[in-house]
């Protein structure tokens, strides 16, 4: 396991084994993920497949770019990959002043389109029977209506944010800004493989359109790492996915009392606060001393807040829920940040 980025401005890690590997989310531009991986020691060249966990900006912000340069698919959830193409497709509401000026220039139309159709009825009847064989095609008959009235919620489409790559025209990239190499749909609670590695995907509890975390099983090396970030609370299923894995990324985001006094806005607070939100400190504490397992040779605390958590804040609190199941050869605990890749696991 390699932590490329984690935190509020992005996140991503690579998941290895000898054959396989998996870039697990792309929250950085595409040129930092490549400069993160040049100081990590990863190769961009051989990454299998892109593993996208929710759809929010610091887990996609590099997605699209990265993906066609690489020419590598993407796996998301259905609904994980339709939010992301909404989220990436720009539109422009019209206002009610201009929806009123739409309307009133299709009935415009519309009356031009029935007078032409009327005058070219009489020119017809006046010309006498066989002069015409038909009307041109595509005139329309007196009387139907070309389109209905518009809708005061119609939406026109935005140019599209530009984004090329070597090889990528300008055009195509404005054309689709979601375009992919290739695309590739799992769904949560149903194992998947990606190479030589097995896939547990798991619901997870955020506000996203269909969040999952992941347990990695190399089968040829019998090691299993696990990705667990950006939830709420660790219902029964998670606390059931994370047993056995002998490398746990696991969120730590912010400190309770941090966070009430800090910079955000009441209404994110509460956000952050609630069970689709993000786990504090304490929260993962309680975990590590009542629910973990005490099987894992590394704990990475990830996704800490810069506004509201102090690394050392966290380290101290799992360190304590640890206790003395804490030696150099288990339960080993390190902080991921980001700003810079933390130092590869390998196991």
């Amino acid at each position: 396991m390699t932590v490329l980025a984690s935190g509020s401005k992005g996140n991503s890690t690579v998941i290895a084994s000898s054959k396989t590997r998996i870039l697990v989310d792309a929250g950085l531009s595409c040129r930092e993920l490549l400069k993160r991986m040049a100081v990590a020691g990863e190769d961009p060249a051989a990454l299998t497949a892109i593993l996208i966990t929710h759809e929010h900006q610091d887990h996609v912000a590099g997605l699209a770019v990265l993906a066609r340069r690489l020419k590598i698919p993407v796996f998301f959830t259905e609904p994980t990959h339709r939010a992301w193409v909404r989220m990436l497709t720009p539109r422009t509401t019209m206002s009610y002043a201009k929806w009123l000026d739409h309307v009133q220039a299709e009935k415009e139309e519309r009356a031009r389109a029935v007078a032409a159709a009327q005058a070219l009825t009489a020119e017809i009847l006046a010309e006498g029977p066989g002069s015409r064989a038909q009307a041109p095609e595509g005139t329309p008959d007196e009387g139907v209506e070309l389109s209905g009235e518009a809708d005061p919620d119609f939406e026109l489409p935005a140019e599209a944010e530009e984004s090329c790559e070597p090889g990528e025209t300008r055009a195509a990239a404005k054309a689709d800004p979601t375009f992919l190499p290739e695309v590739e749909y799992f769904r949560a609670g149903h194992e998947f493989c990606i190479g030589d590695i097995d896939i547990n995907p798991f619901t997870i509890p955020h506000d996203a359109a269909d969040p999952c975390g992941f347990v990695f099983h190399a089968r040829t090396e019998s090691i299993r790492m696990a990705v667990a970030t950006d939830l709420g609370y660790i219902p029964p299923n998670v606390k059931q996915a994370l047993r056995g894995v002998d490398v746990l990324l696991l969120e730590s985001n912010h400190d309770l009392e941090m966070l009430k006094d800090g910079p955000y806005p009441w209404s994110v607070k509460q956000r952050v606060l609630s069970r689709v939100g993000h786990l504090s400190n304490h929260a993962t504490a309680e975990f590590l001393l009542r629910d973990y397992d005490g099987g894992a040779h590394t704990i990475v605390l990830g996704h800490l807040s810069e506004s509201n958590n102090l690394p050392a804040l966290a380290k101290l609190a799992a360190e304590q829920a640890i206790g003395e199941r804490m030696t150099l050869l288990g339960n080993r605990i390190v902080l991921a940040a980001q700003h810079e890749p933390l130092e590869p696991i390998c196991l």
